[in-house]
């Protein structure tokens, strides 16, 4: 026989006469439970309707300097990480101090992910703005820009550009200048 401290209640306003011992807890517990019907959810794992993609550089494959190109003024090495098309493409781009991109537009445009140091970003007829790490810059459609590395520092940041590329005459050591003037 259970003694009294093994007696719990039933119910939380039953008062100490009423008590059950957990045996009868148990039994009472059974008999509501076992006119109930269990449905079990269908856990299967269907397959996505479009496949994920995983793109990254090939094993072995090094960054593109940017003398292939003819497009940035100073030593610039590009990590493609993404090219879909014509529509997207998504590079990670590290700017050794002072360079920077040719003047360029972006057909639908251009978002920039600062991840590594400071640099400056320039649309055409407008000062430079600094840019560090944690900026985000979103380039208009159509709009001419050049983005790079402040004199002092190197910049990393990814680009995610969307549409077609036109590259235009590289940035002038005057234009750049212009950042602190």
């Amino acid at each position: 026989m259970y003694r009294k401290s093994h007696q719990i209640a039933f119910h939380p306003q039953a008062n100490k006469d009423e008590q059950l011992y957990k045996s009868e807890i148990c039994h009472k517990m059974s008999s509501y439970t076992s006119n109930v019907s269990i449905k079990k959810r269908d856990t299967t794992i269907k397959a996505p309707i479009s496949p994920i993609t995983q793109h990254g550089r090939a094993e072995g494959a090094a960054s593109i300097s940017s003398e292939a190109f003819g497009t940035f003024v100073g030593q610039v090495w590009l990590d493609p990480m993404l090219k879909s098309g014509d529509d997207i493409t998504v590079v990670n781009v590290n700017f050794q101090p002072g360079a920077r991109t040719n003047w360029h537009r972006h057909d639908k445009g251009q978002l920039l992910k600062v991840t590594a140091g400071s640099g400056w970003v320039c649309d055409q007829g407008q000062k430079p703005k600094r840019i560090s790490v944690g900026d985000v810059i979103w380039c208009q459609p159509g709009g001419i820009h050049w983005h790079g590395a402040d004199d002092g520092s190197y910049m990393v940041h990814e680009a995610v550009s969307l549409g077609g590329i036109d590259w235009y005459d590289p940035v002038t050591e005057e234009e750049y200048a212009k950042k602190t003037a």
